[in-house]
C-alpha cells in the first residue's frame, strides 16, 4: 500500500504531541492506539482509541476506529460515536485524528465531572495500562476485515476431560473478538465447559505489549496461560484452550494439560523455538512446515 504524505506527517505530529500516550501497534499496516485520559495529572476516566488508517486516508477514506472502554455503555457510547462521525463529515478529506482525540478527551472530562455528582460509577483506571489493557472492544465503524486464520491443535484426554488448543495470529483487540466469535460458531467449542484464552500484541515503538487473558470459569487458568506466553516471549498471537469436563476432578493436572496444549500448538505453528522444556512437556518437535493441523 502507498500512504499519503499527509497521513504520514499527521502520524509523526501525533506521536510528538502525545508522547507516551501514543502507541504504534503495526507500522506497516498503519495501526495505532492512543490512551486518552480526562486529566493527565489524576485520570478519572480513561479510554483507548484504536485507529487503522487505510491507504485512501484522508482524501477518500475515513479512519477505521474502535474505542476500548469497559465503562462506556448504551446511549453514551452512541453519543460519542455520533460526535466523531459528525466531525469526520464536517472535515471530510482533511486530517481528523487530532480532532477526534480531543473530542474523546472532552467527552471524558464531561463524564468525570458527572461522576463527581454521583451520576456515573467511578472507574478503576488500573485496568487501562497500555501494556496490560483489560478492555471491552466496541467497534463503531464496521470494515470488511477477514477473521484471522484459526488453527486447531490435537486433543489431550485425561479421566474423561478433554482439552484442545486453538491458535490465531492477532494484531488488534478487535481481531481477538473476531476470533472468539468465529470459534463460538462451532457448536462443539461453544459447548465446552471452559474456553480459556490469552493473547499478546506487540507495540513496535514502545517495546511493550497489549495483553489480556480470560479464565472462563476455570479459576487462574487464564493468568497461567498468559504467563506461558510471556515466558515463551511470543507476540501477535492468541491461544484458546477448550476444556470439556468429564465429571472427574483433575486437580492441578488440569493446568498442566492446558499449558501443554498451548505450548504444543505454539511450537507446531512456529511461534517459539524447540526447547528442551517444550520437549519434556510433550510438545511435538517436528518442524511446523511438516506438521498437518486438523
Amino acid at each position: 500500500f502507498v500512504f499519503s504524505r499527509t497521513s504520514i506527517e499527521e502520524v509523526e505530529a501525533l506521536a510528538s504531541i502525545y508522547g507516551d500516550e501514543w502507541c504504534v501497534i503495526d507500522e506497516a499496516s498503519r495501526i495505532f492506539c492512543i490512551k486518552i485520559s480526562s486529566d493527565l495529572e489524576e485520570p478519572k476516566r480513561t479510554a483507548c482509541l484504536q485507529i487503522i488508517l487505510p491507504p485512501g486516508y484522508p482524501s477518500t477514506a475515513p479512519p477505521i476506529y474502535q474505542i476500548n472502554a469497559a465503562w462506556l455503555r448504551g446511549p453514551e457510547r452512541a453519543k460519542l460515536a455520533n460526535s466523531l462521525e459528525d466531525l469526520y463529515v464536517e472535515h471530510a478529506g482533511e486530517s481528523i485524528l487530532y480532532l477526534w482525540v480531543e473530542k474523546v478527551r472532552e467527552f471524558l472530562v464531561e463524564k468525570s465531572q458527572s461522576s463527581e455528582t454521583g451520576e456515573w460509577p467511578k472507574q478503576n483506571t488500573a485496568h487501562y495500562k497500555m501494556n496490560e489493557a483489560k478492555v471491552l472492544c466496541i467497534t463503531f465503524y464496521l470494515v470488511d476485515e477477514e477473521v484471522p486464520p484459526i488453527k486447531h491443535g490435537n486433543t489431550i484426554t485425561d479421566r474423561r476431560s478433554t482439552f484442545q488448543p486453538h491458535l490465531a495470529p492477532v494484531v488488534t483487540p478487535r481481531q481477538v473478538k473476531m476470533v472468539l466469535e468465529k470459534l463460538y460458531e462451532n457448536k462443539k467449542i461453544a459447548s465446552a465447559t471452559h474456553n480459556i484464552y490469552a493473547y499478546r500484541i506487540y507495540c513496535e515503538d514502545k517495546h511493550s505489549f497489549l495483553q489480556d487473558c480470560e479464565d472462563d470459569g476455570e479459576t487462574a487458568a487464564g493468568g497461567r496461560l498468559l504467563h506461558l506466553l510471556q515466558i515463551l516471549d511470543v507476540r501477535n498471537v492468541m491461544v484458546v484452550v477448550s476444556r470439556w469436563y468429564g465429571g472427574i476432578l483433575l486437580g492441578p493436572d488440569r493446568f498442566k494439560h492446558i499449558n501443554n496444549c498451548a505450548r504444543s500448538i505454539l511450537v507446531e505453528e512456529g511461534y517459539t523455538a524447540f526447547t528442551d522444556e517444550a520437549t519434556k512437556s510433550g510438545a511435538k518437535t517436528k518442524r511446523p512446515k511438516h506438521k498437518k493441523t486438523k
